[in-house]
């Protein structure tokens, strides 16, 4: 497994809403991102600065890569761009973190 950290970014006066989208989130999406190697996936919200944490383990880069371009994911980035900081493609926009410590 490979761990992967990334930050984006939620509207202010959306914090409620991305938090109900992900509780809500589609039993398809989840099947998907299992499907392209996706487990312990976790996203923490900062409501001071509207930064959301990222946490993820994926199997391996080229599984996870293909994601992006599923049909079932691009709907998601869609839905999901009203309340978070998206690029033009609706995907979010996203900064990789470096991981420089592990403990297990």
């Amino acid at each position: 497994m490979k761990r992967k950290g990334f930050i984006m970014t939620v509207y202010p006066d959306k914090h409620d809403e991305y938090e109900k989208r992900h509780n809500e989130i589609w039993p398809e999406m989840v099947e998907e991102l299992k499907q392209h190697g996706a487990h312990n996936y976790s996203i923490f919200l900062d409501k001071q600065t509207n930064q959301l944490f990222g946490y993820i383990e994926i199997e391996n880069e080229e599984k996870w890569d293909k994601m992006a371009k599923t049909s079932i994911n691009q709907k998601w980035w869609e839905f999901m761009k009203p309340v978070m900081k998206t690029n033009s493609d609706n995907s979010p926009v996203s900064i990789d973190l470096k991981e420089v410590f592990h403990m297990d």
